[in-house]
């Protein structure tokens, strides 16, 4: 079966996207997450990947998730509800890695980020968020090694990568398949995206749309 888009997906995805998004949940713990019913996505990445820039470009919204110049901003499970038609919900989660916040804190987000994606029965995919510009660092192997013992499938997603030249992202795209190949949990395409000029989103939005095309099936 072959992942290259067609247009139907990606014309099922730009319709779907161009629906109503909401903001719905913050939730700080485990037990105050929203009940399950639509299928869940959620986007995981280091604090300042650009979590919250692609889920408005991929909404098409300027402020539907917060951005922040300061990493680790988001410290709670972020949830926004799509058109009830849709049956989607997306999921932004606290940045990994690097935040100006007391250790404890940073502590108590790991764990809930590696509770909920071990224990979210709605949860179908994760994209997993790396700055094309840096590639895939050691903080981002945990989340890997959580992902793999876990029944969710992910997929990498290169963010900014407008902000490489073309020969250093195909390089990047390379390296990070390489790595993946040793995670056979995950999904073995890369996609390449900017938030700034939009490259990438209609192919993530049909992405998505064949996710749930398959879940329904």
């Amino acid at each position: 079966m072959t992942t290259e888009p067609d247009a139907e997906l990606i014309e099922a995805g730009r319709k779907l996207f161009a629906g109503d998004w909401h903001f719905s949940y913050a939730s700080p713990s485990i037990e105050t997450l929203p009940p399950m019913g639509a299928v869940e996505i959620a986007f995981a990445g280091r604090s300042n990947v650009g979590k919250s820039s692609l889920i408005n470009a991929l909404t098409g919204r300027n402020s539907l998730a917060r951005t922040s110049h300061t990493p680790g901003r988001t410290q709670e499970l972020i949830f926004f509800e799509g058109p009830p038609t849709g049956g989607l919900r997306l999921v932004d989660m606290p940045g990994y890695g690097y935040a100006q916040a007391p250790k404890s804190k940073v502590a108590a987000w790991t764990t809930l980020i590696h509770k909920f994606l071990l224990g979210r029965a709605s949860l179908a995919r994760v994209y997993v968020l790396i700055d094309s510009r840096h590639g895939l660092k050691e903080v981002d192997t945990d989340i890997l090694k959580t992902l793999d013992k876990s029944a969710v499938s992910y997929q990498l997603v290169l963010t900014k990568a407008d902000q490489v030249k073309p020969a250093e992202l195909a390089e990047r795209i390379a390296e990070t398949k390489a790595v993946l190949a040793k995670h056979p949990a995950a999904f073995p395409d890369v996609l390449a995206t900017s938030s700034r000029s939009s490259d990438g989103m209609p192919e993530l939005r049909a992405a998505i749309m064949r996710l749930l095309q398959e879940r329904s099936s």
